[in-house]
């Protein structure tokens, strides 16, 4: 059983940054590939940022620079730094994990298993 419960969604102004955890087990953390997904109504979820559990990472190339992704083991948690938010990363944010389709498709919906409820994130210009 894989549980995912995302958190530290909020509302922030243009430029302003947030950090979004994903509290998992760890080894949940050591045996599946993770990532971050956003959607906002009437779109297709996105893959943002994805680590596998060998630690290779994956970005969409509109949040490289912006949004770092990293697992922590000592607090069972995959985080979120987004900085220099703007009004179009308005959106649900969800985690997700797989152990499978996910290490060859690390960034596309349809890979992941699990999922967790998501997270809103207001960006305000």
């Amino acid at each position: 059983q894989v549980s995912l419960r995302e958190s530290g969604g909020g509302s922030v102004q243009t430029g302003g940054s947030l950090r979004l955890s994903c509290a998992v087990t760890l080894d949940t953390l050591t045996r599946y590939s993770m990532a971050w997904f956003r959607q906002v109504p009437g779109k297709a979820r996105e893959g943002l940022a994805a680590i596998d559990k060998d630690t290779t990472i994956n970005y969409k190339d509109s949040v490289k620079g912006r949004f770092t992704i990293s697992a922590d083991s000592a607090k069972n948690t995959l985080d979120l730094q987004m900085n220099s938010l703007r009004p179009e990363d308005t959106a649900t944010y969800y985690c997700a994990a797989d152990s499978l389709s996910a290490r060859r498709w690390p960034l596309l919906m349809g890979a992941y298993k699990y999922w967790g409820r998501g997270t809103q994130v207001t960006v305000s210009s």
